[in-house]
């Protein structure tokens, strides 16, 4: 299966009926009313252990984005300052009318590799 990159905020207006993932995972998918799939994930995980990216924490429930249109998919990214490592910290906020939720991904590599989460659409 393809993937094609995408802006977070393609999403917004969408109606999502399904998500997968949860804390500790390295990926989540989201499903559509009309079947289409994103996933975020690292591309360059399968390197080995020199790079880490896992959802490090989700505020919010995330069955509140499910059944209604999203009204809010926004991105923020954050990098650390530790000498020697390499982290980024990203924010993936979203809402409906039902609630809200942040899905804070943690990543960190010996600087050589890419710890930012990509965003996808599946593309048969």
């Amino acid at each position: 299966m393809l993937m094609t990159k995408l802006d977070f905020g393609v999403l917004r207006s969408q109606t999502l009926i399904n998500i997968t993932g949860n804390v500790g995972d390295k990926s989540m998918v989201f499903t559509t009313i009309d079947n289409k799939e994103y996933n975020l994930y690292n591309q360059d995980e399968n390197f080995g252990n020199d790079v880490q990216v896992i959802v490090k924490e989700i505020t919010g429930d995330l069955s509140d984005l499910l059944n209604h249109p999203l009204l809010m998919a926004e991105m923020v990214t954050n990098k650390g300052k530790n000498p020697g490592i390499s982290e980024t910290w990203t924010f993936y906020k979203l809402a409906t009318i039902k609630g809200s939720v942040t899905i804070q991904w943690y990543g960190r590599s010996n600087g050589y590799y890419s710890e930012a989460v990509d965003f996808c659409k599946s593309v048969e």
